[in-house]
């Protein structure tokens, strides 16, 4: 997260957008099916709903979209906002997206040779930065302002309505996976923005969640059971009781 706009002399549009917490119900449409405010309007600086769109038509908007459970947007929007050059980008649903804020980590980065400048996560070259938070924070403690970066964008609109996913809920295209092809037959990959290799830390956490639950298990318990063997009685019948001849 950024520092107050007070001090860092942000525009209120992007300290609102990096504050703001979207995919929760919107309190004016709150009886209404779908009703997570994914949508950030720039000209009002609120996150809103699909449902309050006839209040902000001729508004600038833009589309939040979540990525493992993290709030992203897609670079094609972001470069009409600002520089967007060296922060790791991935691909999800066919579009190319960033990280609005960085994601928690709960060990540090290690064998990484490329690290994000700002908070130590591990990159692909030539990327510097995780996150678009992560390149403000570090302009701002380099330069001490962000005009240089921000473009003057007059007209955002969002996507068709059903061509990109507009309106997705947020576990709605987040299943954890290792393959390259879903069962589906839908290609998904990972990189940044001049790679599309599989080298991506969002990946590498699902795998080692589950390599972790998998170890968990104890070996006795993963190995399967042979049932004990069955001692078979042969049931013989009782035949006619043999005597001895008569003399």
């Amino acid at each position: 997260m950024v520092e107050s706009s007070s001090s860092t002399k942000l525009p209120p549009w992007l300290e609102s957008l990096l504050s703001e917490t979207y995919f929760i119900p919107c309190m004016i449409h709150e009886d209404a099916k779908k009703n997570e405010k994914n949508i950030f309007c720039l000209d009002c600086c609120e996150a809103i709903c699909h449902h309050c769109l006839d209040l902000h038509t001729s508004h600038r908007l833009l589309q939040i979209r979540r990525y493992v459970y993290h709030d992203v947007i897609r670079v094609g929007d972001a470069e009409k906002l600002m520089d967007c050059s060296y922060v790791q980008a991935y691909i999800t649903n066919s579009a190319k997206v960033v990280f609005l804020n960085p994601r928690p980590q709960t060990r540090s980065c290690r064998g990484t040779s490329n690290n994000c400048v700002s908070c130590d996560r591990g990159l692909q070259e030539p990327h510097l930065f995780c996150s678009i938070s992560c390149k403000i924070n570090q302009i701002l403690r380099s330069e001490g302002m962000m005009s240089e970066y921000l473009y003057d964008c007059k007209v955002l609109t969002l996507p068709e309505l059903g061509s990109d996913d507009c309106f997705m809920t947020p576990d709605s295209f987040l299943e954890p996976f290792v393959s390259l092809r879903t069962s589906s037959g839908s290609s998904v990959s990972y990189g940044g923005v001049d790679s599309l290799t599989i080298a991506c830390t969002a990946t590498t956490e699902v795998v080692r969640k589950k390599r972790t639950s998998k170890s968990a298990i104890p070996a006795a318990a993963r190995k399967p059971v042979t049932p004990p063997a069955v001692e078979v009685t042969t049931n013989r019948r009782k035949g006619m009781p043999c005597r001895s001849p008569f003399n």
